[in-house]
């Protein structure tokens, strides 16, 4: 089968981890700068150019789309659906999922327990919005922030309302969020692909640090959940229409909370924290599917 990768670049540890992966399988796999696609766009008949040449060959694709690109990215996946070519992660999925406001709100809605959060563009109610909120230290995120950039504690509300308004002030649209003090800056990241949870891992967030983030130098371990956890890691996924999504979750006093889902988890540290080839059972979930609306076709 002929998988595309969509990626801006075959160095990056999980592009190549999925096309060692389609390599060992015996597949025809591509990695294709989604960046350098040009669309087009006629009656009936949707084309994608790669490098001078139409790329209806494809069979699956495979998104790796960063957060910086996420529109023309979405633009690119939409262009293969229309084409009638399997995606591992479908244009609204990856939208819905990139945008937290939106991400959160589907979630809720599904009943799944979050962070209580609020998300502020004028500060005339800010007073009344962090009274909501336990006493004490805040998180305030951007909502473009990725990797735990652009992720801020305030120690009290009085110094969540300064940072806030900092950057309300440039006109900035921020998530501000409850601390969830009993996690003890550790979290859970779970690997979901069609339905099922392949992989997870504890995080711990470096001593000083409460972003559990591995490259700012959290430690992890592998673990298995329990059938409970899973269920709220599918559920996540499933709310956000996702067939292949990292989930995290937060341990509170009243149960895990889905702090995030996102389309495309890095797989480095998940594969070597746990051991388990996730980019293999990326690879033959994406080759099973697209394989059944080849036959269907």
């Amino acid at each position: 089968m002929k998988i595309a990768i969509l990626s801006r670049s075959k160095h990056l540890y999980s592009t190549h981890s999925l096309f060692r992966a389609g390599f060992r399988r015996g597949h025809q796999i591509e990695i294709i700068d989604h960046t350098r696609c040009n669309l087009v766009i006629e009656k009936g008949a949707p084309k994608i150019f790669f490098e001078g040449r139409e790329r209806s060959d494809i069979e699956a694709i495979i998104p790796r789309i960063g957060a910086s690109v996420t529109d023309y990215g979405a633009a690119v996946i939409a262009q293969f659906e229309l084409m009638g070519i399997f995606t591992s992660v479908r244009t609204q999925a990856l939208l819905q999922s990139r945008d937290k406001l939106k991400c959160l709100q589907k979630l809720s809605m599904a009943g799944i327990d979050i962070p209580k959060s609020f998300i502020v563009y004028q500060t005339d109610d800010l007073s009344e919005m962090l009274a909501m909120l336990p006493p004490g230290p805040v998180i305030i995120k951007l909502l473009k922030s990725t990797h735990g950039a652009g992720v801020i504690i305030a120690e009290s509300h009085q110094s969540a309302t300064s940072i806030i308004e900092a950057f309300t002030t440039t006109g900035q649209k921020v998530l501000v969020q409850e601390f969830i003090k009993e996690s003890g800056g550790a979290d859970i990241r779970a690997i979901v692909v069609g339905g099922k949870v392949v992989a997870a891992m504890r995080r711990q967030a470096a001593k000083g640090e409460f972003r559990s983030n591995l490259h700012r130098g959290a430690s992890s371990v592998a673990v298995q959940l329990t059938e409970e956890e899973k269920e709220i890691v599918n559920k996540a996924a499933r709310t956000m229409g996702l067939d292949v999504a990292g989930v995290d979750l937060l341990p509170s006093n009243r149960g895990y909370l889905v702090m995030e889902v996102n389309a495309s988890p890095g797989l480095e540290g998940i594969e070597g924290t746990t051991g388990i080839q996730v980019g293999t059972e990326i690879i033959d979930y994406v080759a099973k599917h697209a394989s059944k609306i080849s036959a269907h076709n």
